[in-house]
């Protein structure tokens, strides 16, 4: 409670007359306190944000109205450089044994069925053994058959002896095949592989490393004297380079503008120019790290640019048209706290500072997904003037 007042009660007992007019100071006197009051809350109130400019500050300015009109988003991204999968693989050791010999160097460039390594290996001399074992076998066994079929048409032998023989036969140039097809996988070559068939000799060979692919070899994994584990040991690595692929990630917010066959422009700082691919795959799984979306963008690598597992940006040019509020991007300015924010032309001749929400990115504009509407006018170029004028 108030001193004044205090004093009003203290002089009642007193006096009639004097209560009354020490009560009529202390009325005043709380009338003028709430009036400062009221004046110091329209003090502290927030400053309007409507700022007027003068016809020769309007000059310097392009204000425009804004409309909606049709346009296809771009995805501004970043990826990392991988082979193409369809174009490249690790080659494994097909048989155990130590290497002898590397015939290549990374950077070679390989045709499919050319050797990579010798190996001197067990493996090797047992699958030409089994396979002599084996022709030999098919050899007399089709002998016999022949004979039996010639004997049973003479009523020599029963017809079950005869399909015996026959049924021998077959099974023994299968095992034949197979051997055959053993040596082949094991990469012995065409010419060897013939004089085996004609039962010529041989000397001795050493087991080949043979490139599965044609491409260039980008990986040397072994080194002479290293002991291989057949099928578990890699030894190379070979990758057509004339294509690689861009693994770019997409947020969930650009993930509906992004589809297959849309053109995409990779940025490295290893090119002079942006690199052209297309999207080729989208992923259906989402990164439970980053929550971001994989998306694989083939590019035909000129010049060799692109290497695995370079850092890029990545342009994507949507194929789907949108609808919506597009401004330069000389219209939007950040606040202090990086905010985006237009200046919105009144009807009074002010302008006001508004935030807006950005959508993507196309060319040289920026979209507007909300904070304007259509027919509002925007300063477009010289916001900057008006923005340094409300900071003085």
């Amino acid at each position: 409670m108030n001193k004044d007042c205090t004093t009003v009660r203290a002089a009642g007992r007193l006096s009639i007359p004097l209560a009354l007019l020490l009560l009529g100071a202390c009325g005043k006197k709380s009338e003028a306190r709430a009036a400062g009051d009221s004046t110091s809350a329209k003090s502290a109130a927030p400053a309007l944000t409507n700022t007027s400019l003068t016809p020769d500050q309007l000059e310097h300015l392009k204000i425009a109205p804004v409309a909606t009109v049709a346009f296809r988003p771009e995805v501004q991204t970043t990826g990392t450089v991988a082979f193409d999968g369809d174009l490249s693989t690790q080659v494994l050791a097909p048989i155990s044994g130590p290497v002898m010999r590397i015939l290549v160097q990374p950077g070679a460039w390989v045709k499919r069925g050319e050797a990579l390594a010798t190996v001197s290996s067990p493996d090797f001399a047992s699958a030409v053994s089994d396979f002599r074992k084996a022709q030999a076998t098919a050899v007399q066994a089709r002998r016999v058959a022949t004979l039996d079929s010639a004997l049973f048409k003479n009523d020599a032998i029963a017809r079950r002896d005869m399909e015996q023989a026959q049924t021998d036969a077959v099974s023994a140039e299968a095992d034949r095949d197979a051997a055959l097809q053993a040596l082949q996988a094991l990469g012995v070559d065409s010419g060897t592989l013939t004089k085996l068939r004609n039962n010529q000799p041989v000397a001795a060979t050493e087991g080949v490393i043979r490139a599965p692919i044609e491409g260039t070899v980008v990986e040397k994994l072994i080194n002479p004297g290293q002991l291989l584990q057949a099928g578990t040991t890699p030894t190379f690595t070979i990758a057509d380079l004339s294509i690689v692929w861009v693994m770019a990630s997409v947020f969930e917010t650009d993930l509906a503008s992004v589809s297959r066959g849309d053109k995409v422009d990779v940025m490295t700082g290893a090119a002079p120019r942006p690199l052209t691919g297309k999207v080729d795959y989208i992923e259906a799984l989402v990164d439970p790290a980053t929550k971001a979306t994989q998306v694989r963008v083939v590019v035909p690598n000129t010049g060799h640019i692109l290497k695995r597992d370079m850092y890029v940006t990545a342009t994507i040019h949507s194929s789907k048209e949108k609808h919506g509020i597009l401004l330069p991007v000389s219209a939007v300015l950040r606040d202090e706290n990086n905010l985006p924010f237009v200046f919105v032309q009144q009807p009074g001749g002010g302008f006001e500072r508004r935030q807006v929400t950005l959508g993507s990115r196309v060319n040289d504009k920026y979209e507007i997904s909300a904070g304007l509407r259509e027919g509002e006018r925007v300063i477009q170029v010289g916001g900057l003037f008006l923005q340094f004028a409300q900071s003085q």
